[in-house]
């Protein structure tokens, strides 16, 4: 066998592992959008700089990309982007060795972002696009080697020494790059991950399992399918959304119309609850936490839900326990990693929902932290979201409605409110979605909002975005999921409706809706066509199910 041969027979073996590991993931429609737009942009960075040899933004896009997505939107980028780009370029030989060695950029990515929790620095990210940089071009160099005539180390040797300036001229411009972006990029992209989940799981005997927000296409897009899809959205850049699924939400004591619920309803949903409440305590991991899934690892962002939701159902989260450790222990024992506000806001909630102190919470005080998070404007990252839990974790910590942090974010958010009356998710003129707006309304209630306006356009906003199935999608207009009708059902508690008695032309209620989704096993399924994370869905719908608004 030939060197050419058999160098391009691992190069395809690379690929083939990448594209496979892809389809077997499952990825929801949503982040097949995001890593579509991605692949895209980054394609576009490369060829803008066409005029300039060897600088190029591409290796900091996708080793950020992976950094903040995870190893298979990384390695995706990473070689999408180098196909898409050589269609102007020029199609080569060379294209699948780029496709792997920019692959395998986004995989170091995300490597770096699992050592290093996600907490590196500007300086930091920046060196490590360098270093990649480098890394990918002696993969080059590798290939005229096995193209040349000679396959001795001295000729790999010379085939390195000659490309020596054009490679220290990519890791230079790679640094740059990662200097002036990757900080703020890395930023962006936690939020989308944050707000979607990318890995799915086989269905087990109950049928198919989903995670967060996919729409019913999503089960048709698998892996090279949905990736040869992804080169005709790079002529729609602008069409794919980054609009991702909701955030973790949720809030304890019941709105005043809840109290139009009688107890005998109140009975008869405890008992209903008791399905999904063995579902998590049979997911949960010997280390106290849990994962997205029964035998997944424990996230700290599912083990923070799934407390939420135990708690909600009115069992003690901090009493739950499997081989010893609870879900308070395997929270405690991750305080370390929490990076962001939100983090800091999810655990607050978390903690109170295990009558655990933010103020010493492994040696943090969380409450803290997030006092540091706030913005000038009295907001939390300027975002609609983070400001509206930043409300709910504050109170959860004992902070009254009047303490003067909640009383600025709390005007915050009435000017952030659309022309539809609903909120976004950053800020005034992003589009209006479900659980912002149900995030809003419970935040303003808790903290007795004194503008009623705002409170009562909020719901009419989610009263009109109901499906005629019961049930809410994310945006107005979608299919139907079980975390955004969680969210509208806690947001029309918080504003003095039954979300039992909001039906749309005869249908389910948005509780009626999420009920329809319990699973043979216990799990809540995230929609009829989609069951993915279902720790986190069942967790959140148990909020919502056991009529309590945040916190917890």
């Amino acid at each position: 066998m030939s060197w050419p041969l058999a160098s391009f027979l691992i190069v395809a073996l690379v690929l083939g592992l990448g594209w496979l590991a892809y389809e077997r993931a499952r990825p929801s429609a949503r982040m097949v959008a995001v890593v579509a737009t991605l692949s895209a942009l980054a394609a576009l960075g490369r060829d803008a700089f066409v005029a300039l040899p060897d600088v190029k933004p591409i290796t900091a896009m996708t080793l950020v990309v992976g950094y903040a997505l995870g190893p298979l939107p990384g390695f995706t980028v990473g070689a999408l982007g180098m196909l898409a780009s050589n269609v102007l370029l020029g199609q080569g030989s060379y294209t699948p060795w780029q496709m792997a060695a920019w692959g395998m950029v986004g995989l170091a990515g995300a490597g770096l972002g699992r050592v290093s929790s996600r907490s590196l620095g500007r300086l930091g990210l920046a060196v490590a696009c360098a270093v990649c940089a480098l890394a990918a071009k002696e993969v080059m160099n590798v290939y005229t080697w096995t193209i040349g005539a000679s396959h001795t180390p001295a000729a790999l040797l010379a085939a390195a020494g000659a490309a020596l300036p054009f490679d220290l001229t990519d890791t230079i411009a790679s640094l740059l790059f990662g200097l002036a972006f990757g900080p703020e990029l890395a930023r962006l992209l936690a939020r989308v991950r944050m707000r979607m989940h990318v890995s799915w799981e086989d269905a087990g005997a109950s049928g198919p399992r989903d995670g967060r927000r996919a729409a019913s296409a999503a089960d048709g897009l698998r892996g090279a399918t949905a990736l040869a899809l992804v080169l005709a959205c790079c002529a729609a850049l602008g069409a794919a959304q980054l609009a991702g699924a909701g955030v973790a939400r949720a809030r304890t004591r019941p709105a005043s119309a809840a109290a139009g619920v009688t107890s005998r309803v109140r009975a008869a949903r405890v008992a209903r609850a008791l399905p999904e409440v063995s579902y998590l305590r049979g997911a949960q991991n010997s280390d106290g936490g849990f994962g997205g899934a029964r035998g997944q690892a424990s996230g700290e962002l599912y083990t923070a839900w799934a407390a939420m939701g135990l708690a909600a159902s009115g069992r003690q989260p901090q009493n739950v326990r499997r081989d010893g450790r609870s879900p308070l222990d395997y929270m405690r024992s991750r305080v370390g990693t929490l990076s962001g506000v939100g983090d800091v806001e999810r655990t607050i909630l978390a903690a109170h929902a295990c009558a655990a102190s933010a103020y010493s919470f492994a040696g943090y005080n969380l409450v803290a932290e997030l006092l540091r998070g706030r913005a000038g404007d009295g907001s939390f990252g300027e975002q609609v979201n983070l400001t509206s839990f930043g409300i709910f974790a504050l109170l959860a910590a004992g902070r009254p409605p009047g303490y003067r942090p909640i009383r600025k974010a709390t005007g915050w958010l009435e000017h952030q409110q659309n022309a539809d009356g609903g909120f976004g998710f950053a800020a005034r003129g992003t589009g209006s979605d479900v659980d912002d707006t149900a995030a809003v309304v419970q935040a303003l209630f808790d903290a007795r909002a004194r503008d009623a306006h705002v409170l009562s356009t909020a719901a009419r906003y989610l009263v009109r975005a109901q499906n005629p199935d019961g049930g809410y999608p994310q945006r107005p207009g979608g299919q139907s999921n079980a975390q955004s009708s969680a969210w509208a059902a806690q947001g029309l508690l918080a504003s003095g409706r039954d979300p039992a008695l909001v039906r749309r032309r005869g249908g389910r209620s948005p509780i009626g809706y999420l009920e329809s989704l319990v699973s043979s096993d216990g799990s809540v399924r995230y929609s009829r066509t989609s069951a993915q994370t279902p720790v986190w869905v069942t967790g959140q719908a148990l909020v919502a199910l056991a009529r309590r608004i945040f916190p917890v």
